[in-house]
């Protein structure tokens, strides 16, 4: 066949294919399933913050309610008609529609969110709509409707739901090179948001859980993609050795949380004996914990190495008009807001056109009984004449009516029956069409006045279905946990000093300490060099080692107490430093760079101790000394690079310790930050004062708790309390209190025994029993308020009842009611002097040295607290 003839076949032949090439098909072919997957299955839309898969799913929903529950298995049934894939995949999203209890009124095991288990089989549970999702998702006359997949039905474009549905819900879906992460919120909160958008006033969002746990919004981002928020779980202390998790984090269950810690525990980051999970109606997971281990501590590794703190980064992806687009939750907030003040505008429209059509035909059936115009027509014939007569009868009383009368308008005056005339009422007539104009004044005045309207629109939707939808996520800002500070010492660390390894697989050499395997240890070697490394199983770090211990980054109560000698003929030094920070596996030179330096004492204090020595010096003739004492208490502690102080130019033959020391740094500065709850050394929050080894913290629970804790910085105060400040032994606490059996107020003061356990001061079992005050101070003075004819007393406390035991009664104040109990101090002018004193000498430490020797060979200043 020859290339012509060839050609008129394919002109004549309609059905032969072009030829493509593959490459190109593979290409059309990823493009249209990317499409389709990103705007037919994964992203929602912007309108009604629905995936096509829900949104088919409450169509189908409203097209079988009835008011009864249905299967939900005929749900997805009817919903097949119109989602074009298989019934899993449907029954997935309205269980997962369904535990967000919002739109679907649920009956039979739909799964539990906090244990992750799995709803039953479609055909065991049923469904219906809730009355909030019926009054705002629907409304066939603001609906725009597209044909169905396969043509047999109609389905909507976008459901007209008149309430910020995707902030409220939150989504997640993943596409072909594209994905989506709207976190959910707090329904009263957006709809708080929505009216300030209309008033035109400022408004924030953040994400609210039904697990509920902590959040930490600082990086939120306004849910744009950059952002990140901490979700932490609620943990607290349950019992002694028993730690209590009733809250989880989003995207968590306890069955997957518990694997973490177990996890963690395995590898030895946490100790734990065991764990329970109680978890039933609410969360309930019960840690065992060795009686050893802080339980403060214990809670900050949990969060440190397990999913009890997780990091979530949103997204906030939607589908605006066929298109993908990255908005902020604020942005996808004032669009929805819009959304459903246009449709609420186009509710009050389509209402104002058919009252006024219900008024347009009203009138003119008043006019054609009125009038007696249908007597016109009884002796026509011809339908032509009967539209004629009519339409010129009534020309005469329609000048006032809002539109020309029509042909329909005729017939369905024909069509009213000769009973209706007959019972025609002129007065109830003329009543309905006054309503009817009273309901167009109405609209007309909601469409002049339409912000105000949706405002109102708002305010009712939060009456009506805002109960019990408060706040479930507590906002708080997390401190950051250094994991090297809680982790567990699961291991243990060796040492051979001659050959210069250390490591934990050393374990025919020297046993050191247990450290955790992510700990920083610190060495120090003979020839006067220094090093941080990591823990590893086995290190070489030179040999002659003289010490090895677990390195803290910014650690300056650990001072480091030294004596070298410069070169081999050189003379001896003396020097104290801390080491807060280095470059990890850097050799660090601390005696001197002259060769044969070699450190002759040292010692590590982890307080900063600074003990005596006595230097014993080699015989010579010109020397009458051959032995004399030092103490390092003297010495001024400067920076690791300093060179030190003379100990002498002789030749050291040795040198003993004479006597141990006592800490020679000042007492720990100590504040607490009310936003994290947590102590700080670098003067966030409240001021507590100056705090040696042995001082203590005091809380007041409004429970009537009072509990002392130590100035350990990792401490958590998570409980409410009523005071929390330094624990002066001696200083009474002084408890106010309402006698919910006698209806008598009581005044008890009492001191606190030195002990770390709870001590209850207020115990009722009595449901009207309360704390009215409770506090410490030597004199007090309440001034109650009775209320009547503004009668008041001023009680001074220390006069009116004597220090007692912790579980005493008290002294009764009145039995008449009170209004108001006001409790100041009194402080005379000695005892202001004596606390000043008391302050001072709080602050001072053993050695007089300068302000000027705290500086190092560089000038700058060493931090001692």
């Amino acid at each position: 066949m020859n290339k012509n003839n060839q050609e008129n076949i394919n002109k004549d032949n309609s059905n032969t294919e072009t030829i493509q090439k593959i490459s190109g098909m593979y290409q059309n072919w990823f493009l249209d399933y990317a499409s389709y997957v990103i705007l037919e299955r994964a992203i929602p839309s912007i309108f009604d913050g629905l995936k096509p898969v829900q949104k088919r799913i409450l169509h189908s929903m409203k097209e079988l309610e009835d008011g009864r529950y249905n299967k939900v298995a005929n749900v997805v049934g009817n919903t097949m008609k119109y989602h074009p894939h298989g019934d899993a995949a449907i029954t997935d999203a309205i269980v997962q529609i369904g535990q967000k209890e919002l739109l679907i009124d649920t009956q039979g095991n739909w799964g539990n969110i906090y244990t992750g288990d799995s709803a039953a089989a479609a055909r065991y549970i049923e469904s219906r709509l809730t009355p909030f999702a019926l009054e705002v998702i629907f409304n066939p006359k603001t609906t725009v409707w597209k044909p169905s997949y396969d043509g047999r039905n109609k389905e909507p474009v976008n459901l007209p739901i008149k309430f910020p549905l995707l902030l409220s819900q939150g989504v997640e879906g993943i596409a072909v090179g594209l994905s989506t992460k709207i976190l959910p919120h707090n329904f009263l909160e957006l709809l708080d948001a929505s009216i300030a958008i209309l008033k035109g006033k400022p408004f924030t969002l953040y994400p609210d859980f039904q697990t509920g746990g902590l959040i930490d919004v600082t990086n939120y981002n306004d849910g744009e993609r950059g952002g990140k928020i901490r979700a932490r779980a609620r943990i607290s202390s349950y019992e002694k050795g028993l730690l209590l998790i009733n809250e989880i984090p989003y995207g968590t269950n306890t069955g997957s949380l518990i694997d973490s810690i177990l996890k963690a525990n395995e590898k030895g980051k946490i100790k734990i004996k065991k764990v329970e999970d109680n978890t039933a109606s609410e969360v309930e997971i019960i840690i065992h914990f060795p009686h050893d281990v802080s339980p403060d501590k214990m809670i900050d590794a949990l969060y440190a190495f397990t999913d009890c703190e997780i990091s979530i980064s949103p997204n906030a992806c939607v589908i605006n008009v066929d298109k993908p687009e990255f908005l902020s939750v604020s942005e996808i907030l004032r669009r929805n807001t819009e959304n459903t003040v246009n449709l609420l505008k186009q509710e009050l429209e389509i209402e104002l056109t058919e009252l006024q059509e219900q008024w347009h035909f009203a009138s003119l059936e008043k006019i054609f009984i009125e009038n007696r115009i249908y007597h016109q027509i009884e002796e026509l014939d011809k339908w032509e004449d009967v539209v004629s007569t009519i339409d010129t009868g009534l020309k005469p009383f329609t000048s006032h009516l809002i539109r020309k009368v029509s042909e329909e308008d005729i017939n369905k005056l024909t069509e009213i029956r000769i009973k209706r005339i007959t019972r025609f009422d002129l007065d109830k007539a003329e009543e309905n069409i006054i309503a009817l104009e009273g309901k167009i004044k109405e609209v007309k005045y909601h469409l002049n006045n339409l912000i105000p309207y949706a405002i109102d629109y708002f305010i009712n939707i939060k009456r009506k279905y805002g109960k019990d939808k408060e706040r479930k996520t507590e906002i708080r800002t997390f401190d950051t946990i250094d994991a090297a500070k809680v982790a567990v010492a699961n291991i243990k660390f060796y040492v051979n000093r001659e050959e210069g390894f250390i490591g934990y697989s050393l374990k025919k050499d020297e046993y050191l300490f247990d450290c955790s395997d992510i700990d920083d240890i610190i060495v120090f070697r003979k020839d006067g060099v220094m090093l941080v490394t990591k823990a590893d199983a086995k290190t070489f770090v030179g040999k002659n080692i003289i010490h090895v211990g677990i390195w803290k980054k910014n650690d300056t109560r650990t001072i480091y107490n030294m004596i070298y000698r410069e070169g081999k003929l050189g003379p001896w030094y003396m020097k104290r430093f801390p080491v807060t920070s280095i470059t990890r596996d850097k050799e660090y030179n601390l005696a001197s760079l002259v060769k044969g330096s070699e450190i002759q004492y040292f010692t590590a204090n982890p307080n900063g101790e600074a003990e005596s020595v006595s230097i014993f010096l080699k015989p010579n003739q010109r020397l009458k000394k051959l032995k004399f004492d030092i103490d390092f208490s003297e010495l001024a502690i400067k920076g690791r690079s300093s060179k030190g102080n003379l100990v002498s130019k002789n030749y050291i033959k040795k040198i003993e310790l004479k006597e141990s020391g006592i800490s020679t740094l000042a007492p720990r500065k100590i504040w607490f930050d009310e936003s994290v709850q947590r102590l700080n050394v670098e003067g966030r929050g409240k001021y507590l004062g100056a705090f040696k080894g042995s001082d203590k913290i005091l809380t007041l629970s409004s429970t009537g708790i009072a509990k002392l804790h130590t100035c350990d910085l990792l401490n958590h105060f998570d409980d409410e309390f009523l005071i929390l400040e330094k624990w002066n032994p001696e200083k009474p606490v002084c408890c106010i209190y309402y006698d919910g059996d006698k209806s008598i107020y009581y005044i008890k003061r009492f001191l606190l025994d030195d002990t770390l356990n709870p001590q209850p001061f207020f115990i009722s079992e009595n449901p009207r029993s309360f704390i009215e005050w409770a506090g410490t101070g030597w004199k007090l003075i309440a001034e109650i308020n009775f209320g009547k004819d503004k009668s008041q007393e001023i009680i001074n406390l220390e006069e009116f009842i004597a220090i007692k035991g912790i579980k005493a009664q008290g002294n009764q104040i009145s039995k008449e009611k009170i209004k108001k109990i006001t409790i100041t101090e009194e402080y005379s002018e000695q005892e202001n002097e004596v606390n000043s004193v008391a302050e001072s000498e709080e602050y001072s430490t053993k050695h007089k040295n300068s302000q000027d020797n705290n500086l190092d060979s560089e000038g700058e200043q060493i931090n001692l607290f």
